[in-house]
Formats: C-alpha cells, structure tokens, sequence
C-alpha cells in the first residue's frame, strides 16, 4: 500500500491510490536531447517529465537532476525521511559503474528503488557492464531509452497497489 495518504481528491484521485514517487537523474542527464544522441535519444528532460506526467496522471511525481554524487544522496535519504515517498526511479548515471557510496545510500534507505539506464550498459564498453549500485536496488531496467522509465514507474504501479 502506497504511503502517500494526503488530499488529492482535486486530481480525482482517491487518497488511498496516490502513489508519491521521486524521479532522481545523475549528472549529465540534464543533457538529454542534446548529449550523444545516438546512444541516448533526442528526448530532453522536459520531454521525458512531460510524458511521465501524462502518461501517469495518478502519480504525484517529482523530478531531481544533480550532477554531485553528494546531492543524489542527499536525495536518496531525504526521499526516505519524507515519510511519504513511494519509490525512487532512479538514474545515477556514471556513477553507477563507480559509487560505493551510492550503492550504501540506496541499500541504507527503506524506500524502493528501480535502477534506469537509457543504453543497454552490457551491450558498451567493459567499464559500463559493471553496476555497483544495482545490487542494492529492487530491480534496474537497461537499454530501452526514455521508455525504460515508464516501465520503472509500472512496476511501482503494479507492487503498491
């Protein structure tokens, strides 16, 4: 069952169904649209927002880009200090083939999190194949684009309900 139990009867959303899910994004990932198309696509952060947005209208979303290995932890705990926030969809970037530290940020958190790469990291470089922070997430999803984080935002759908 989903934490979230504030008012949100203007959305026609009964309370008891709002899920509250934060959308954390690693550095250089308010690039997108821009940086390396072919390996990322040409949706922006604002597209990617948007369309989370539509498609989800029963989720109470909200957006994070730090490009600070510190920041995102800061994110990651206060998420979990909220009381309130579901799960975490969350894209730590590069620093997911190199941050102990935000391995142990997610695994010291009772919040969820799915793990989201837009490229499919076994399919790149040897460096990229390694994920130190996936073992501590609930699940990652690699290599569909954008999309994949529509599909990090239905498994929460799916196991809160």
């Amino acid at each position: 069952m989903p934490r979230s139990t504030g008012n949100h009867s203007a959305l026609g959303i009964p309370n008891s169904k709002l899920v509250k899910l934060l959308v954390l994004n690693g550095p250089n990932l308010n690039l997108l649209g821009r940086r390396e198309p072919e390996v990322y696509g040409s949706a922006s952060a604002a597209d990617l927002e948007a369309g989370l947005r539509a498609a989800f209208p029963e989720v109470a979303f909200a957006f994070e880009q730090h490009n600070g290995e510190g920041a995102l932890i800061d994110a990651l705990q206060a998420a979990d200090a909220d009381g309130e926030t579901d799960g975490v969809v969350f894209n730590p970037g590069g620093y997911a083939h190199t941050s102990v530290a935000l391995r142990d940020a997610v695994a010291a958190i009772q919040t969820p999190v799915v793990e989201v790469h837009i490229s499919n990291v076994w399919a790149r470089e040897d460096f990229r194949q390694r994920l130190v922070t996936a073992p501590a997430a609930a699940g990652v999803v690699s290599g569909f684009g954008v999309a994949g984080y529509r599909l990090a935002v239905r498994y929460f759908m799916e196991h809160m309900s």
